[in-house]
């Protein structure tokens, strides 16, 4: 026989989620508690929206907190800023080539 602990997070008497560790169910826990609040503030803004569409996004916002988080501060999409930086190294591994081959002809044209 088996024993196994379960780690269940419940809201409102509903059984949510359940975990095998404790840091995951207190993460969830936590991101349902953000949820709450977000839901919340979007009550309050401009747009009117049905319960359950604003307790939805305000889950979907939660879950992407970190993603949220990133286009607040640098006020670009995540992935933007790699693929900008990938740009700007092509771009330089390109002027570098550039530079290498200019370098390598002038040293041909001495030789010649």
């Amino acid at each position: 026989m088996a024993v196994e602990v379960k780690y269940v997070v419940i809201r409102e008497g509903e059984e949510k989620m359940s975990f095998a560790s404790k840091k995951e169910a207190d993460a969830y826990d936590k991101m349902l508690d953000l949820a709450e609040v977000l839901g919340d503030w979007l009550a309050t803004g401009p747009v009117t929206l049905e319960d359950e569409a604003r307790d939805k996004m305000a889950l979907w916002l939660a879950e992407q907190k970190d993603a949220l988080g990133g286009i607040l501060k640098s006020g670009r999409l995540p992935g933007a800023e790699g693929e900008e930086a990938a740009v700007a190294t092509a771009s330089a591994e390109s002027e570098s080539a550039d530079a290498v081959d200019i370098k390598s002809a002038a040293k041909r044209a001495k030789v010649a």
